[in-house]
């Protein structure tokens, strides 16, 4: 008959103090044992420790035990010991193949009623939490900026029971709470990403550049018409563009001008940029809407590509026609397509951000498709959402922390 082995859990509590961690380890050391596994989290300068080891075979855990109290005594902190059975290590042991998933779960704040909500889901769907993270930085008490941001990060094992009602109900859930919650596999992939690609207008920046046009040239409301009739799928994206664009024949270059000089850019967008600069991402502007504008903006957040359509202007004015082909969603799509195999780029670490039903098809074939601030249909059709935070909440998903941003 095999001698079964002794396994010990070993779990520390207290406060937090420098070579508290060495002190505890050295006495497992002085006795040869073997670690199987070992985490640690300090909140607050409380410190909760667990070591999971094997005693080795042939030794008395007894006198190591007993060193191991008298050490926490000296410390000031508590010790507790629990016996593990060898089945339930091999048990244990043999779940580690199980898939992996990571919940973001971001907002101005996050309350405990958030964490319930959505741990309750998670319970249903019988996923195990691993481990719970804090992402974004702490918060001060009574500060109440309406930029701050909140972000915790749950590590889950397992495999849901039904997916597509999980991500159901967090897409009906995290608006009642105020609170986005993305779900996404555990994968390599998403911890490399580096390829960013964007829309324009009402994404990067605080507005439509059409209605913009529209207004200096007197024919708002009938843009606003074409634009309502394509949204209500009477004419296609590409039909409606040009009909819209057909209206502001005449229109000054330097009303362009003055436009561009002054677009709003989205809460959270340089921060954003800065970040992605700084650790070598690829970025792009993938519209629907005008290179003259985004031309702009890759000078003043260096963005790496624009593709946009193309206004024709002949002696300082707008023909009311355009140059080359409409991007429309599945352009945008391919373009992204071709800017990931240029850069050499696998599809799965590329992101994209959009806001309207055009970007879809260009946010579904991303490894990471994010609607952000869209419409419930938009959001209901990509894999991810942001509708509480800035754009620089989208460096959340990727896995970032404040730590890594600021």
């Amino acid at each position: 008959m095999t001698k079964q082995k002794e396994i010990i859990l070993l779990n520390i509590y207290g406060n937090d103090k420098p070579g508290l961690t060495s002190s505890l380890t050295q006495i497992l050391a002085d006795y040869n044992v073997n670690i199987l596994d070992i985490g640690q989290a300090v909140i607050h300068n409380n410190l909760d420790l667990g070591i999971l080891f094997e005693v080795p075979s042939g030794s008395e855990s007894s006198t190591m035990l007993k060193d191991l109290l008298f050490k926490g005594y000296e410390l000031g902190i508590k010790v507790k010991f629990t016996p593990v059975r060898q089945e339930e290590y091999d048990h244990w042991v043999s779940n580690q193949g199980k898939e992996r998933y990571i919940i973001t779960l971001l907002g101005r704040f996050i309350s405990a009623k958030h964490i319930s909500e959505v741990t309750r889901i998670l319970f249903k769907q019988n996923l195990n939490i691993d481990k719970i993270s804090r992402i974004s930085g702490r918060i001060k008490l009574g500060e109440n900026s309406p930029d701050t941001k909140a972000c915790v990060e749950l590590s889950l094992r397992g495999k849901p029971k039904d997916i597509t009602e999980m991500k159901a109900q967090f897409l009906e859930t995290a608006p009642n709470l105020g609170v986005d919650i993305a779900f996404q596999e555990d994968t390599i992939f998403r911890r490399t990403r580096r390829l960013v690609c964007f829309d324009m207008d009402s994404t990067l920046i605080q507005t439509e550049v059409i209605n913009e046009l529209a207004e200096r040239a007197g024919v708002g409301e009938a843009v606003s018409r074409i634009t309502e009739s394509a949204m209500r799928g009477e004419i296609d994206f590409s039909e409606s563009f040009k009909q819209r664009i057909a209206l502001l024949e005449g229109l000054d270059e330097k009303v362009m001008i003055h436009i561009a000089e002054n677009l709003p850019l989205t809460e959270g967008a340089e921060r954003l940029f800065r970040t992605l600069q700084r650790y070598g991402f690829k970025t792009a502007i993938i519209s629907g809407g005008f290179s003259y504008f985004g031309r702009h903006l890759q000078n003043k957040l260096g963005i790496d590509y624009v593709f946009a359509n193309q206004l024709e202007i002949v002696n300082g004015k707008l023909t009311g026609k355009h140059i080359g082909e409409i991007i429309d969603g599945p352009k945008k799509a391919e373009l992204l397509r071709n800017i990931a195999f240029k850069e050499d780029i696998h599809l799965a670490q590329t992101v994209a951000v959009g806001d309207g039903s055009n970007d879809l098809p260009m946010l579904n074939i991303a490894g990471l498709g994010i609607a952000f601030h869209a419409k419930p249909l938009v959001k209901k059709n990509a894999q991810h959402a942001i509708s509480t935070t800035g754009l620089d909440g989208i460096l959340y998903l990727m896995g970032f922390r404040d730590r890594d941003i600021d």
